[in-house]
């Protein structure tokens, strides 16, 4: 059975609690990505999303020299890089999520997204099938 540890990211773009939202911005439409972990040191603190940019950011009239911890969603879903890849599926389905930090004594490590996970042939139903359940809940406001 398949692990995170051999299909997560492990180049993932960071950025520290102190940059500023429009760098975030910026770094997203570079590297075409939706999510940003926010990390001390090696240690992850949150992550921002394009959604939080948007949400806590500009619909806020937050200016873009707001820092990413003003913005970051603090309490995220991770998984550890020994999960089975049909487990990160079920939790990224229960959660409504697209995308899971990978976490190993409170370091970051990786990032999986829901899309990896398509890529593993006997995990392709099982990844469209919590795919199609995140995607019926976009449009449900999260508090």
């Amino acid at each position: 059975m398949k692990t995170l540890r051999e299909i997560m990211t492990t180049n993932c773009e960071t950025v520290t609690p102190d940059e500023n939202i429009y760098q975030i911005a910026v770094m997203m439409e570079q590297n075409d990505i939706g999510f940003v972990p926010v990390v001390r040191g090696d240690r992850l603190i949150g992550v921002v999303t394009d959604r939080d940019l948007a949400v806590r950011g500009y619909a806020t009239k937050r200016p873009g020299s707001t820092p990413a911890e003003e913005v970051m969603t603090k309490d995220i879903v991770t998984a550890s890089p020994d999960m089975s890849v049909d487990e990160a599926a079920e939790l990224m389905s229960r959660e409504m999520i697209r995308r899971l930090a990978v976490v190993e004594d409170g370091r970051l490590v990786g990032v999986v997204a829901i899309g990896d996970l398509a890529m593993q042939d006997q995990f392709q139903h099982m990844a469209s099938s919590a795919l199609r359940d995140i995607s019926e809940h976009t449009d449900v406001p999260h508090h």
